[in-house]
């Protein structure tokens, strides 16, 4: 039995029998499948999962250790996101002081739970953390905008670990443009403004990882004429499947695999499903209901408190039909036929919006593997969906630093 098998096996005896009878019910009952046991060799690595602080929402995490070590999880890259606000003093320094806290999140997380996690600074760093039966953490970033064009705390946020970096998030910044900028804002920056460009050029100099989902196809382009490195899209899904615009092309998916790069698919229900009609007007009404401005989605919900916070998500989920994992991996099998298996991945975005049924949390991340083996995916193939590719982009990334 090898480490991670032995580990995994402690870990489901340790979650407990609730747990064993909840949502990985269905993993423990086919344990000896030959898909379970692929999963359980495999070394298995999620891109992109939002770090929670006590009191946000959701309020049963998604990703936590339980449900990474009962979904057989090895390696997580925890992303410290602070959302897009005002371009005001006031408004940086509230960005500012969520994105430490959740570094200073990730790094008591570790420190608590020797046993089960330690902190990773490199691709070479998750396998040896994997080997030795315990979660790989990572530490991501995503958006920029409280660096208001500051290139130079890059090498701060590096320091503190970051070996995954992208620029934007929902609203335009500083450094680039959204997918899903705010109303009326348009590509003000036309993809990426100069600081923008130097960002890219300094995190290849730092071997950061540099991840373009978010961006606006413009701002992706200009990311890999620039970078001497390939980059990731740690969650983002395929817009040929769901015209969604924070899906990407067929061209976008094309160039990202030419330089080397990989997509990782995230199961986030509106990117997977096509928008219903009248959803605009539901969500306008469900805003409006929660007393937040005229935004789209769910931008602005830091103005609401805990409790509402997670009402509003509930109801802001209903509007959506919910995906099969089904309609999830048929992202991941387009990637793979179209540029092939060597530039998709997984990375869930839970934490933040993200679940279907089958892939609802970390614990139900068997299932993914089982339905790409009934697709006809070897094991060697699905080492690489699962991890192999990112962490190859990842050393890539160190190679390119300065």
């Amino acid at each position: 039995m090898t480490s991670k098998q032995d580990a995994t096996r402690l870990a489901l005896a340790s979650v407990g029998v609730a747990l064993a009878l909840g949502a990985s019910g269905a993993v423990i009952a086919q344990a000896s499948s030959p898909a379970a046991q692929i999963h359980r060799r495999v070394l298995t690595l999620d891109s992109h999962v939002d770090v929670l602080l006590p009191k946000t929402p959701p309020a049963t995490p998604q990703a936590g250790l339980s449900q990474l070590r009962a979904g057989g999880v090895d390696a997580v890259v925890l992303a410290v996101f602070a959302p897009t606000g005002p371009p005001t003093p006031e408004g940086y320094a509230a960005a500012r002081t969520e994105a430490l806290a959740k570094i200073a999140a990730i790094k008591a997380l570790v420190r608590d739970n020797p046993q089960d996690a330690e902190l990773a600074l490199g691709a070479a760093d998750v396998r040896r953390i994997v080997g030795l039966g315990k979660i790989a953490v990572l530490v991501g970033f995503l958006n920029a905008y409280w660096l208001n064009g500051d290139v130079a705390e890059f090498d701060k946020l590096y320091a503190q670990g970051v070996r995954v970096a992208g620029l934007a998030h929902a609203g335009n910044n500083a450094f680039a443009d959204s997918s899903r900028p705010q109303a009326g804002a348009g590509e003000p920056n036309g993809g990426l403004s100069e600081a923008g460009k130097a960002a890219v050029q300094r995190l290849n100099d730092l071997g950061v990882l540099v991840d373009v989902s978010q961006l606006t196809p413009k701002g992706v382009f200009q990311t890999l004429q620039i970078s001497r490195a390939p980059v990731v899209a740690t969650h983002s899904d395929v817009r040929a499947l769901v015209d969604a615009t924070r899906n990407l092309s067929d061209v976008e998916i094309d160039a990202i695999a030419k330089q080397g790069g990989v997509i990782q698919v995230t199961p986030f229900n509106a990117y997977l499903v096509t928008r219903p009609a009248g959803y605009e007007a539901k969500v306008a009404a469900l805003r409006q209901q929660y007393g937040l401005a005229p935004a789209s989605g769910d931008q602005g919900l830091a103005t609401l408190d805990a409790a509402k916070q997670a009402a509003f998500m509930d109801a802001y989920r209903a509007l959506y039909p919910r995906a099969s994992l089904k309609q999830y991996v048929d992202h991941i099998d387009y990637i793979a036929k179209r540029v092939g298996v060597d530039h998709v991945g997984i990375g869930s975005d839970f934490n933040h919006g993200a679940g279907i049924t089958g892939f609802a949390d970390e614990s139900e991340a068997p299932n993914v593997t089982r339905e790409l083996v009934a697709r006809g995916y070897t094991e060697p193939q699905i080492a690489q969906i699962w991890g192999g590719n990112f962490l190859r982009v990842l050393a890539a990334a160190e190679a390119a630093k300065r």
